[in-house]
């Protein structure tokens, strides 16, 4: 290996000379961290993967995304610009990380790490081919991977046939392990203590991103307690209110809460790269009568969307009983977007499994593993009777007889009008 392995507290990193500029080396900086799974969890998965890679002949796959790498490595990468990858053949997982992160990527890696430097330009490369040689056949995430880096992998390895293995790879993630399972319901317990701070600090006056506050700090505050171990990181809220609430990703505000304001809560808790989210229609004070028919009717969608999931059910027939639901109620035209989406190694910075989604287009049929949200929602125009985004979120986990629903907190105008 074209590299130089020093150790940083007798070394140091500046007492490089010119000379002894390396492109990649490898430094074991403190103890192995505790990840989020067990051994046995990635080598289940890193075993999947190489039986894919065996029946289709690919001697090394180069993970680039941050859920790829996360997922079968238990390292979570924070880009900032550079490249980062994880090669993996039938005896190597290697994660490839920068120098700026130093040892943290080998600690939270679940076995080996080579760091690149930036003294020449393309190390990141050197350090890749150093590891999985000119395969031949290389398999990547071709969702992820630029076009311009694609020219550089051509030029290093020597112009490999290129193999995709996303959507293998999306579907052996769709198919949750009991650990996974286990973290996602601590995810979603978390998600409605975070509802709770925001509910109770909702009143006349007080800014959207106060009560967002709120929410997020109560979330930190138990994952901390509980999972002491876990990366504290990326957790959020988006609280909006009024004219705010008629996107589902709009950003909080500083707009303060007015009487007859309608609301959504959105909490979303982040342990180690696994995001859950709880998602909930509020009104300060009793809404219009217009509001509260909008209202009922997509709390009504939710219920018909949750005794749809099950397993032999394909994500078009969910979509297909709720839009005849809406049809029927004169509402399908403010249908926002589909009806919910897979759960796991996922953030709003990364990571989607884009092939479990509740959309007419979907035809995956639901099995038991599978950890699914049911969120359906409208969006009336403002100026119009009722005008605001409509939203309610559960996470369930589909069974073998059914799905389970592990959101608690709890949806409708029976609980979630807040009193002036």
């Amino acid at each position: 290996m074209n590299s130089q392995r020093f150790n940083f507290e007798t070394d140091g990193a500046a007492r490089l000379s010119d000379a002894g500029r390396s492109d990649f080396f490898v430094s074991h900086n403190g103890e192995k961290a505790a990840l989020p799974f067990s051994t046995a969890e990635y080598e289940r998965r890193l075993t999947g993967l190489r039986e894919t890679m065996a029946a289709r002949d690919i001697p090394a796959v180069l993970l680039t995304s941050m859920h790829g790498i996360a997922y079968y490595s238990g390292f979570l990468y924070c880009s900032f610009g550079r490249p980062y990858g994880c090669v993996v053949t039938q005896d190597r997982c290697v994660t490839i990380s920068a120098n700026i992160d130093a040892g943290q990527p080998w600690r939270r890696s679940v076995a080996e790490n080579v760091i690149y430097t930036d003294w020449r330009r393309n190390n990141y490369w050197r350090a890749v081919v150093e590891i999985a040689g000119a395969p031949g056949r290389l398999g990547i995430e071709a969702d992820h991977m630029t076009l311009a880096q694609r020219s550089v992998l051509a030029e290093f390895m020597e112009d490999p046939e290129i193999i995709d293995i996303a959507p293998a790879s999306m579907a052996f993630r769709m198919l949750k392990s009991d650990e996974e399972i286990a973290l996602i319901r601590e995810g979603a317990r978390i998600a409605d203590l975070g509802g709770e701070a925001i509910r109770a600090a909702i009143c006349e006056g007080t800014r959207e991103i106060d009560v967002a506050m709120a929410g997020r700090d109560a979330m930190e505050a138990e994952i901390a307690r509980s999972h002491p171990d876990s990366e504290m990181r990326d957790n959020w809220v988006w609280f909006q209110s009024g004219l705010n609430t008629d996107g589902a990703h709009n950003p909080v505000t500083t707009r303060k809460l007015e009487l007859g304001d309608i609301l959504s809560l959105n909490c979303f808790p982040m342990i180690s790269g696994y995001y859950t989210a709880l998602e909930r229609t509020l009104f300060l004070g009793e809404p219009d009568a217009a509001s509260r028919r909008i209202w009922d009717a997509n709390v009504g969608a939710h219920e018909i969307g949750l005794d749809l999931i099950k397993p032999g059910t394909s994500c078009a027939e969910v979509c297909d009983g709720i839009n005849r639901f809406f049809e029927v109620e004169g509402l399908l035209q403010y249908r926002s977007f589909g009806y919910g989406h897979s759960f796991g190694v996922l953030s709003h910075y990364y990571g989607r499994e884009a092939g479990l989604e509740f959309r007419e287009d979907i035809d995956t049929v639901l099995a038991p593993g599978m950890v699914v949200s049911m969120e359906p929602m409208l969006w009336v125009p403002e100026g119009q009777p009722g005008a605001g985004g409509y939203r309610e979120h559960d996470i369930l986990v589909v069974t073998e007889d059914g799905a389970e629903n592990i959101t608690g907190f709890p949806y409708g105008p029976e609980r979630n009008i807040i009193s002036a």
